[in-house]
């Protein structure tokens, strides 16, 4: 998928969004980053611009972006209760529940 299906299929996905590209491509970066981070645990620096999001991954990466949209100006939040509403955030990045279907692979990418 390239980065304008990525930002047509986030702009789908978020419905209502007034974001610009850049900001939209931003956090598909981080979610990115997050993807290969996860994937390969031991590499010491993550190139992120000459890796590619494996196919596979790629949905995910929309739904972590997603997600850090949604809860932009409340990162880290531990708890906020208003008008019944209840939020509480143990983590201020993405939840280890995000990325736990993605199997951390062995070896040096290609």
């Amino acid at each position: 998928m390239t980065d304008t299906e990525k930002l047509a299929e986030l702009r789908i996905i978020l419905e209502d969004t007034d974001d610009d590209d850049a900001t939209l491509l931003s956090y598909l970066e981080q979610a990115g980053e997050a993807i290969l981070n996860r994937l390969y645990p031991y590499q010491d620096e993550i190139e992120s611009e000459s890796m590619e999001i494996p196919k596979r991954y790629e949905y995910k990466q929309l739904q972590i972006a997603a997600f850090l949209l949604n809860k932009r100006g409340a990162e880290g939040e531990t708890q906020h209760i208003e008008n019944g509403i209840h939020r509480n955030y143990r983590d201020p990045g993405v939840p280890f529940d995000m990325l736990s279907d993605i199997y951390p692979l062995i070896g040096i990418p290609r």
